[in-house]
This record gives C-alpha cells, sequence and structure tokens, in this order.
C-alpha cells in the first residue's frame, strides 16, 4: 500500500482552525486510511492508502477534514519521493546561500509545498520580484525554496505572496522539519 505525506495548510495558527494532532489521527483512520502519524502540530501527516492519484487523494483529505472540523482546509500530497526531493534540494540551495553570503546573514530556510506545478512564466514572475540583498528563491518542481536575509517578520516574500505570484496554493514549512520529515518519513 502506498505511502504519502500531507500537508494541512494554515492549522493551530492561534485560535483560528484549532485542530489538535489526536484529533486528525482518528478522523483519519476512521476515514480508513492506515498507518496514520502526525509530526508536531502544523499539519504534517503521513499515511497509508490504495489510492494512486495525488489529486484524489488530496480531495479526499480535504473532504475528511472538513467534514470532521467544520471548516475547509487546503492540502498537499506529496510522495516519500517528492519529499526527499524537496529536501535536499532545499539543504543544497541553503548551502549554496551560505557559501555566496556567509552563514550569519542567513535568517532562514522555508519550503512551500505547491499542490500543483507552476506554469514556467509565472515562476520567471516570481524569479523578477526577489529583491537579492533580501532573499533567494528557487522552485523545484511542486516546491518553492526561500532563504532570507533578513527575519521572516521583515520578508516580502512570504507563502502567501508566492501563492499569488504563481498561482498555485501551497503551504510552507521551515527546513528543519522538512529534513526531519524525510529522514524519519521516507
Amino acid at each position: 500500500m502506498p505511502t504519502y505525506v500531507a500537508f494541512l495548510r494554515a492549522i493551530n495558527l492561534g485560535p483560528r482552525n484549532t485542530y489538535p494532532m489526536a484529533e486528525l489521527r482518528a478522523a483519519l483512520e476512521g476515514a480508513g486510511f492506515a498507518d496514520v502519524a502526525t509530526y508536531i502540530q502544523t499539519g504534517n501527516v503521513r499515511l497509508s492508502t490504495p489510492a494512486r492519484s495525488v489529486a484524489r487523494l488530496t480531495e479526499r483529505l480535504e473532504s475528511v477534514v472538513a467534514a470532521d472540523r467544520g471548516f475547509p482546509l487546503d492540502v498537499v500530497v506529496l510522495t516519500p519521493a517528492e519529499l526527499r526531493t524537496a529536501a535536499a534540494a532545499g539543504e543544497e540551495r541553503l548551502a549554496a546561500v551560505r557559501a555566496e553570503v556567509g552563514e550569519e546573514q542567513v535568517h532562514g530556510q522555508y519550503v512551500t509545498f505547491l499542490r500543483d506545478l507552476p506554469a514556467p512564466d509565472a515562476v520567471a514572475r516570481l524569479d523578477a520580484l526577489v529583491e537579492p540583498e533580501r532573499a533567494r528563491l528557487s522552485v523545484v518542481g511542486r516546491a518553492a525554496h526561500l532563504t532570507l536575509l533578513e527575519g521572516y517578520q521583515q520578508a516580502r516574500l512570504d507563502n502567501n505572496r508566492i501563492e499569488k505570484v504563481l498561482g498555485v496554493r501551497g503551504t510552507n514549512r521551515n527546513l528543519t522539519v522538512v529534513r526531519r520529515l524525510a529522514a524519519d518519513w521516507t
């Protein structure tokens, strides 16, 4: 039975969209998913299912969450291979930026997991927005890798702007979480 990694967007951020991970696991198991595991409170889920279509699995997960919690959430589903690729690309990107500007200049490395592949012209529009003194960005497959040279609160590029310019929904995680999930779940 195939295993997938799902990322729920915008849960457990303050009082909005609260979803304790034990309740999420129970809802998914009740919907027939197997080997369900979560990591921290930000909606990182590993599960097994006979489903083969990532698109249909994504819709099913969104439906289960909406039925259980009463609010809609975007979900991004990756295969273990996609997660490994994203983690490796993030590591390579971080090392390259550190070599270029110095380790002390890097204030964070984030990966925005995208629901769909972005169009090449949208990636070009996003690239044009990057201010080299503030950040570095690269899009690899369904992952946008953002290296910040300033704090996240000061960043002009964030998940919302990346989504808007690319025209693709997504959710971001810091590279530390991505690294951990790739090591533990793939």
